[in-house]
């Protein structure tokens, strides 16, 4: 018996030596991190990602994907992107914003009605200088992804009018403009992780939150939060990055491949989005969600200040041009 194990060994490091050096040398794995949680069009997109990518590296380039934060939240996955710790992540535009403040602009309140305005200008030369700003911070581009136009929920009230914001502790993500809009229409912001989002609210350590409807669902927020408010209030996207660490390493013929996969996986991911908030808001109210509308022009003008603040800052001259292609 250990006879016949030793031969096959040699015979597998044989096979293994015939083959072309070029060949063993090329094998690469990456991993891919994202915080959604299986279902999401995030990590529908990732994996499609990593199926697209082996095919046409013909099994050369292996990607694992890592979701619902397994790898850490998403600041944390920025940092090591950075550092070259994690090969390539579905990021947050608010997380993101820490290394490159520019991604702030696409976020300001009701800046876009349709996520389809914003890609309009993120396909466009404001989205390839943004490009290049991400890459300065040491991340690579691979596409913007769809994160939604954003509502609310919470467990205390319906929501309709400003006044009703007034008192209420809403979770945001790590996103300054997130917390400066939620302290524009009177509510108390709390940093929470998305991981422990669900808990959190569960427990009333917070009274709502804000996601676009594709998050709400697939984390089942609907268990623990009766009132959505279709507020609208903003668009986020999802960064698609390699470290620019990992990018530099591969050879030109596989960052053909892994670019062209991207392609796909963003087009597929940009897709699934629209197609989720077509059908979603009909699943929540059939699972007892109460859903309410609210006067969109009264919360555009108590956060418009929102807009006055970031423009004296450091992001000052991007956000102007973005403002501008999008009103």
């Amino acid at each position: 018996m250990q006879r016949k194990t030793f031969t096959r060994s040699l015979l597998a490091v044989a096979a293994l030596a015939a083959l072309p050096l070029a060949a063993q040398a090329q094998a690469v794995k990456l991993t891919l991190g994202h915080g959604a949680a299986p279902g999401n069009p995030r990590h529908e997109a990732a994996v499609k990602f990593a199926e697209v990518v082996k095919a046409k590296t013909a099994g050369r380039i292996e990607v694992q994907v890592a979701p619902s934060a397994q790898l850490g939240d998403d600041a944390a996955m920025v940092t090591a992107l950075r550092t070259g710790a994690l090969d390539m992540s579905a990021n947050s535009q608010g997380a993101v914003s820490a290394a490159v403040p520019e991604y702030a602009a696409y976020g300001m309140p009701f800046l876009f009605s349709t996520p389809a305005q914003a890609f309009k200008l993120l396909d466009g030369p404001l989205g390839q200088e943004l490009a290049q700003k991400t890459a300065d911070k040491g991340m690579v581009v691979l596409g913007y992804w769809d994160n939604g136009i954003r509502h609310m929920t919470n467990s205390k009230r319906p929501i309709t009018k400003v006044e009703d914001m007034k008192g209420l502790k809403m979770r945001t993500p790590p996103d300054a403009v997130l917390v400066d809009i939620m302290q524009a229409l009177g509510a108390e912001a709390q940093q929470i992780k998305f991981a422990e989002l669900y808990v959190a609210l569960g427990q009333g350590v917070v009274d709502g939150q804000e996601n676009p409807l594709v998050n709400i669902h697939a984390s089942k927020l609907y268990e623990v939060q009766k009132h959505l408010a279709l507020t609208s209030h903003m668009f986020q996207m999802t960064p698609f990055l390699m470290s620019k660490r990992t990018w530099d390493r591969l050879s030109e013929t596989d960052r053909k491949a892994v670019t062209e996969a991207a392609a796909e996986a963003t087009s597929l991911q940009r897709k699934m989005s629209h197609e989720a908030d077509e059908k979603l808001l009909g699943e929540l109210k059939a699972k007892g969600v109460q859903v309410t509308n609210v006067d969109k022009a009264a919360f555009a003008k108590a956060t418009s200040a929102v807009d006055d603040k970031w423009l004296t800052t450091p992001i000052g001259p991007y956000l102007k041009k973005v403002i501008e292609a999008a009103r």
